[in-house]
């Protein structure tokens, strides 16, 4: 196989563990609080209309957010739940859902977000470049002003959250994530040696994703008023989708720029952002991580003999 038809596989640190995302299946590994290794699996269920979503730009990411955010949930809580069940106790097995109670705790996870975290990091930072108007006033130079607070914002919430021991040990399996991808997407086996020499960090990642929201959201901003302030609360508010679409489409774009010598340089600053998100992650962390890989790679081939004629391209 050519580096360049090598699949696009993605994944996520969980607590103590790993999920990896396949074309049919969605796999976690997990290093339980009595030394096993744990599996969960989720198969990958295709909503239609979400399908469609997927191939209209910038739509699509809106579409893909939904569906990381819907798919990931289940696997956090698996982790969360079964790490702190005492050895050999058994904990009831999570029961399918209807589609209504699907999209409708899918409805609650995505208010309480937007609640936190756009009424937090959107516009917060609006209210603070405002009140340095007298200082730093015109349209760009508040623009600029709201994206360098957004920016501080962020830096901070990471790294005061990075140093309490459980979300650094996620960071660590973060880091362990992105090196088993590098390794796979290397052609390199996949043992602890080779994967423990590879980069912590990856031009897919979620973490530049956020960061070119902050950046493409200033540009943005450029074409719409910031007076007066109601006005300008109100179309930060209206324009976060296309903000998180346009800034999906970026991530894509440097994702497939990054082996041009000028043009990889794009996506640089998601890369430095990953070093706050990642850390360098331990043997035993990265052994969960390949054998998560591996047991996703062992259950997609066994999908992929009896769903023969699907051939979408894997998140």
């Amino acid at each position: 196989m050519t580096k360049d038809k090598t699949p696009a596989y993605g994944g996520q640190a969980v607590v103590e563990g790993v999920m990896f995302a396949g074309k049919h299946t969605y796999v976690t590994a997990i290093r339980r609080n009595d030394n096993t290794i744990e599996f969960f699996e989720v198969i990958k269920k295709e909503n239609i209309w979400l399908k469609r979503l997927k191939k209209v730009p910038i739509i699509r990411g809106i579409a893909a957010i939904i569906e990381a955010s819907a798919n990931g949930t289940k696997h956090l809580n698996f982790a969360a739940e079964r790490f702190g069940v005492n050895p050999g106790e058994e904990v009831e097995k999570p029961r399918e859902t209807s589609k209504a109670t699907f999209f409708l705790s899918l409805a609650v996870i995505g208010v309480l977000s937007f609640l936190f975290g756009k009424f937090i990091f959107t516009l917060v930072p609006v209210f603070l470049a405002a009140a340095f108007k007298p200082v730093i006033s015109g349209h760009i130079g508040q623009n600029l002003l709201e994206g360098l607070f957004k920016i501080l914002f962020l830096l901070s919430y990471i790294y005061f959250v990075s140093l309490t021991p459980t979300i650094k040990r996620v960071f660590q399996y973060h880091g362990a994530e992105h090196k088993v991808i590098n390794t796979f997407e290397n052609g390199l086996d996949l043992t602890v040696a080779n994967v423990q020499s590879q980069s912590r960090l990856h031009y897919r990642c979620g973490s530049s994703f956020i960061l070119f929201t902050v950046v493409v959201g200033v540009i943005i901003y450029l074409f719409v008023p910031t007076d007066p302030l109601w006005l300008r609360v109100l179309y930060r508010i209206l324009l976060i989708p296309v903000v998180l679409g346009i800034s999906f489409e970026v991530l894509q774009i440097t994702n497939k720029l990054r082996e041009m010598p000028v043009l990889k340089f794009l996506g640089y600053p998601g890369l430095w952002l990953q070093l706050l998100t990642t850390k360098e992650p331990m043997d035993d962390q990265v052994e969960v991580a390949i054998l998560s890989f591996q047991e996703m790679l062992k259950r997609d081939g066994e999908y992929e003999q009896t769903v023969p004629n699907q051939n979408e391209k894997i998140v």
